[in-house]
């Protein structure tokens, strides 16, 4: 990639981020363990998931493992070339920008792990096998390294992710559940975010290499884009 690009978009990608003190944490969303009521929170929460449907919980669980799959997809933005954190702890806006994408992504597979095992609704042993087994055996994106599809998975990634969440909000609305819809809301908002700083990446690419981008555009339609779960 073009040195003025990667410094030029990777700041720009860090402006999207937030400081984790404007961050929602999982906690905001859950019974306080160490405050009075915890029990009587759990049974109210219990009371108000049990009218959800079993194929609602699929597909919630469904996105669950997708998040929880994270150390799979930080391990695939250090395999691109150019844009790599070549000791783990480097200093270049590319290096800090994985580091606080994935950071910021590790939330949403933690609240909705938390949610499910509270409503008693999933047998969660053999979701966290599930997880267990699935990051084990890694993927293989089919980007080659390539930071040009690299990021043109990315950008579909997180729109596709966005969507999920946005519909898994508006249903559990729909079935009763305000908490776990404003939880899916705000998981929403942060794909979308995500997803506009790996669509500038894309726009760049298409500015400065039109061929190139349209090459890696073309060989991922052909890959398709799959995920984890």
């Amino acid at each position: 990639m073009d040195r003025r690009l990667r410094l030029g978009v990777a700041q720009q990608l860090l402006d999207l981020l937030k400081p984790v003190e404007q961050c929602w944490q999982p906690a905001d969303f859950m019974p306080e363990p160490s405050g009075e009521g915890f029990e009587e929170r759990v049974r109210e929460m219990r009371e108000r998931t049990a009218a959800i449907p079993d194929e609602y919980l699929v597909t919630f669980v469904g996105d669950m493992i997708t998040e929880e799959a994270l150390p799979t997809y930080m391990a695939m933005l250090n395999s691109l070339d150019g844009i790599r954190d070549e000791t783990g702890a480097s200093d270049t806006a590319w290096a800090r920008w994985t580091r606080l994408w994935t950071a910021e992504e590790n939330r949403h597979g933690d609240i909705m792990n938390k949610y499910m095992y509270l409503t008693g609704r999933v047998n969660m042993r053999a979701v966290e096998s599930t997880i267990q087994r699935l990051i084990a055996s890694g993927m293989d994106p089919k980007t080659e390294n390539n930071p040009y599809l690299g990021f043109v998975y990315t950008s579909f990634q997180e729109r596709a992710t966005k969507v999920s969440h946005t519909n898994t909000a508006v249903d559990a609305k729909k079935y009763g559940d305000e908490v776990l819809s404003a939880m899916c809301r705000n998981i929403a908002a942060d794909e979308a975010r995500h997803e506009v700083g790996y669509g500038k990446i894309v726009e760049q690419l298409f500015m400065r290499d039109p061929d190139g981008a349209m090459l890696a555009f073309a060989d991922m339609m052909r890959k398709q884009i799959v995920m984890p779960a």
